[in-house]
């Protein structure tokens, strides 16, 4: 068995093994489902989906999101209706982003229709949201609480979104 060494990290980061890093897109992906769970995370949103992103697609929950059969209904942020099953469809990965209290109801449903799916979820909650940790904890794979809005970015960019 080789020992792993304590400077393997910065060799990985040298100028000669940089050469073997993949930088392009992951074929065949078919991108990351950003959706603001709160007014404040519209916000949030918007500003996030105005930087270049290879195939991620940013979503906010209408007032009366859900139709009482169990599925969801997504906006653009053009304003055009989407169900959570159509964009589910072709996603490999869906971001909840909350700000304060969130939608539990829809976290659940989109948290729900991704487990089903074998979809990764990730939240990220942005202030103190103490409300939105219970709504989105249960939903979550990866669950982010953070003061700074460019961690959103951060996570896409992460995700190659």
């Amino acid at each position: 068995m080789r020992q792993i060494l304590l400077n393997s990290c910065a060799m990985a980061a040298s100028a000669e093994e940089a050469r073997f890093r993949i930088d392009a897109p992951i074929r065949g992906r078919e991108g990351a489902r950003v959706i603001a769970l709160d007014q404040a995370a519209n916000e949030v949103v918007r500003r996030v989906a105005g930087q270049p992103w290879h195939a991620a697609r940013f979503f906010t929950l209408p007032a009366h999101s859900g139709n009482g059969n169990g599925s969801l209904t997504l906006c653009t942020l053009d304003g055009v209706s989407s169900g959570l099953a159509e964009q589910l469809a072709a996603a490999d990965v869906v971001v909840m982003i909350a700000t304060g209290a969130g939608d539990a109801h829809a976290a659940a449903a989109i948290g729900n229709a991704c487990a089903v799916r074998g979809i990764m979820t990730a939240g990220l909650i942005i202030g103190d949201g103490r409300e939105a940790l219970g709504a989105l904890r249960p939903y979550a794979r990866v669950l982010m609480v953070t003061h700074d809005e460019t961690d959103v970015t951060e996570v896409l960019t992460a995700l190659r979104a």
